[in-house]
């Protein structure tokens, strides 16, 4: 077979632990054999990250400004543990949070829907999508332990040298202090990327946070995207059918979710989207099943899968036992990457192939093969559960069929 060839590399970047051997496999399996894949390639694995002094991570989100589309693989962001069991210099940053702030993107992520595969809250028969700033907030906050007796405050030092100082807290006793931040150009950036992917995909947009307790913060969050609908899109969601732009606390919007059909898309600051997006990926049916898609102001795109490097898989690997990982949401990154490239550099063979990888993946579970953590989900009759050796092995078959029909 004629291998599909590329104009553009993507920029890669490999990750850890078991994803990062998914990751592998997924290429030597179900791309190199049908793409001439080219890539440029940074490796975020942990130990790299820490042997560059995190520079790898810098390097890899510029060289997706500029070739546009890139492909991520689940990473470890180090806490104390981690420091200790990789012998770390210091407990560097999450990698996505570095990307983030260095693309200004947002982020947006929708569970993979198949057959036989229920949801767990009974009323949602849509796919809801979380659109997550990607800016700022607790992912770049500066944080310190605090004494007994210390002074805690916030300092803002204007442009002419005049200071402003705000308690923040007297303590007592030992504790703890944290200083975080966000930008209006960064806000607005979020807003205008959730509408406008509100209208490309016509779906209704909420957004959520807590003004009533964060009366500058949050507030700011909520009168950014109100101007900023009010006066660039609300003309355009009216011609083109959609509900108006809602906006509603946090709270009230978990419960109104709950009660909801779906099919909308919910815009959450950073921490809110990070926490929200896997309760959704779960409730759909698998953290393993979520898509996700960072896209920047200037129309780059960084696709990786939605759950993390799992870790108690990959010690049982490393033991040399069989593991049920569920791959598809690593597999989807790559299609989304895929196609991404595909219609940018107008190669129609890449996006088909994507879409076709994809329908395999599908067609496999809703067959009744499928990774122990879906059989559980599942009520597909006679399902059976397979190691991710075997699932990639009857993904690989169902693709070929596919090809093999043109």
């Amino acid at each position: 077979m004629k291998k599909i060839q590329m104009k553009t590399p993507l920029v890669e970047m490999d990750g850890d632990e078991m994803t990062r051997i998914i990751w592998q496999k997924t290429k030597d399996e179900l791309l190199c054999p049908y793409i001439d894949l080219k890539t440029e390639y940074y490796d975020l694995g942990l130990e790299n990250r820490d042997k560059t002094d995190d520079r790898v991570t810098v390097d890899a989100a510029n060289a997706t400004k500029k070739y546009g589309v890139a492909v991520k693989c689940a990473t470890i962001t180090p806490n104390a543990q981690r420091v200790e069991e990789y012998k770390l210099k210091k407990m560097w940053k999450s990698p996505n949070g570095t990307i983030r702030a260095i693309l200004d993107g947002t982020v947006f992520r929708a569970p993979i829907l198949i057959n036989g595969i229920k949801p767990y809250i009974p009323t949602w028969k849509k796919p809801i999508t979380i659109a997550r700033h990607a800016y700022g907030d607790i992912y770049s906050a500066v944080e310190s332990k605090v004494e007994a007796g210390s002074k805690a405050e916030l300092v803002i030092t204007g442009k002419n040298g005049e200071e402003k100082r705000l308690t923040v807290k007297e303590f007592d006793g030992n504790g703890v202090v944290m200083g975080m931040h966000n930008t209006d150009a960064s806000i607005a950036s979020f807003a205008r990327a959730c509408f406008n992917y509100a209208l490309s995909t016509r779906q209704p947009i909420w957004f959520a946070a807590k003004d009533t307790i964060s009366k500058t913060y949050d507030h700011r969050f909520k009168d950014i995207f109100q101007e900023i609908y009010d006066g660039e899109y609300r003309e355009k969601f009216g011609a083109a059918g959609l509900e108006d732009y809602f906006y509603t606390l946090i709270d009230d919007a978990v419960a109104r979710v709950i009660r909801s059909e779906g099919g909308f898309i919910w815009a959450c600051k950073n921490y809110d989207g990070d926490v929200m997006s896997d309760m959704l990926a779960t409730a759909f049916g698998d953290l393993a099943m979520m898509t996700s898609v960072l896209v920047s102001p200037d129309g780059n795109f960084e696709y990786e899968a939605a759950h993390g490097t799992v870790q108690r898989h990959y010690y049982a690997h490393l033991r040399g036992e069989k593991t049920s990982t569920n791959p598809i949401a690593t597999i989807f990154a790559w299609t989304g990457g895929l196609r991404k490239r595909g219609e940018l550099d107008g190669i129609n063979e890449l996006c088909d192939f994507a879409n076709k990888l994809e329908n395999a993946c599908i067609k496999t579970v809703e067959s009744g093969i499928m990774t122990k953590s879906l059989a559980a989900l599942s009520t597909i009759e006679n399902k059976k559960a397979v190691n991710l050796d075997e699932l990639l092995c009857h993904i690989k078959s169902n693709l070929e069929k596919s090809m093999n029909q043109e």
